[in-house]
């Protein structure tokens, strides 16, 4: 059984200075990695890795997850080889098939079905394993050689077959788990499901029965590589309150309406009850489903940060 590892999403930042202290508060609860996504609105995910490994000595910096079609692969292998550089080795990549139809749209990226997105996605992850086992491009070598330049390849060995960075695929599609089964050395499973027949970015949140058929299938998929997954899972919402059930029923009347009770109080993409309760809840869900590395959304930071203490 794995130990526990806790990341948290950046969806903002004030300034430099703010960021910082953010991540620095983060270290001390105890948390192992600022993850950035990859949104419109949102900080540039490369830089701001930067920025977090720079202010802070231990965290380990990722996305969760890039939108593999908003990327050229060998764009993305030099921005990757260029953050595990500088980020000293604390580079985890992460990087899912997209879903918000409205960024593509904004940035006059052709949106495709999502088979189509899904096949892009293990595309992007094959080119990228191919282009860090190069070890650099041959139209560069005589230049390099004649400058005594080093080739820009990522500093770590433990992903893409032993050529760069730890790899996340995540997603609840067939398509996008079978690229994680057969490459992602974690696989994230997120608690957002498109429902069937709305237009695309609506959402509703998956069960824990979901939660384990999508884990089920990684593991039939993945063959003998499934004793090496670390299983990733993305929490929606950290309440600690001493009433569980008063908080699934505000939650069931104000956002989560497609869930009972019961069924909120279950899924493990929800965190209720008191610091104690919660703690248990990660216990029992790493033992049901194998969740050992969790996230939040930044909102909840704080919320969780005093749990952590009660898993290390």
């Amino acid at each position: 059984m794995r130990d526990f590892r806790f990341g948290f999403n950046l969806f903002d930042i004030g300034s430099r200075g703010e960021l910082a202290g953010r991540c620095r508060r983060a270290e001390d609860y105890g948390y192992d990695v600022a993850l950035v996504p990859d949104h419109l609105g949102s900080p540039a995910p490369f830089p701001t890795m930067v920025a977090v490994a720079e202010a802070c000595g231990r965290l380990r910096v990722g996305t969760l997850v890039l939108n593999a079609p908003f990327w050229n692969p060998h764009l993305l292998a030099r921005e990757v080889a260029t953050a595990d550089r500088l980020t000293c080795g604390r580079l985890e990549l992460g990087l899912g098939a997209g879903h918000m139809k409205w960024e593509y749209d904004a940035a006059g990226i052709g949106w495709e079905p999502f088979g189509a997105r899904a096949s892009r996605l293990a595309e992007t992850v094959a080119e990228l394993g191919r282009l860090f086992r190069a070890g650099g491009y041959e139209q560069r070598r005589a230049l390099d050689e004649h400058f005594g330049l080093a080739a820009l390849t990522p500093v770590q060995r433990t992903g893409f077959g032993g050529s760069g960075p730890p790899l996340l695929v995540g997603g609840t599609g067939d398509t996008v788990l079978r690229t994680a089964a057969a490459h992602a050395d974690i696989v994230g499973i997120a608690g957002a499901y498109q429902v069937r027949g709305a237009p695309p970015g609506t959402f509703r949140l998956g069960t824990a029965e979901e939660a384990a058929g999508r884990v089920l299938f990684v593991r039939e998929h993945a063959g003998d590589r499934v004793r090496e997954i670390e299983w990733n899972l993305l929490v929606q919402h950290v309440a600690v309150t001493g009433d569980r059930r008063a908080e699934a029923g505000r939650l069931h009347a104000a956002q989560l309406g497609d869930l009972g009770v019961e069924e909120i109080l279950d899924t493990p993409f929800v965190l209720i009850g008191t610091e104690a309760e919660i703690a248990e809840q990660l216990r029992e869900r790493r033992d049901r489903f194998g969740f050992s590395y969790i996230t939040v959304h930044s909102p909840f930071m704080d919320v969780l940060g005093p749990v952590i203490a009660r898993l290390r």
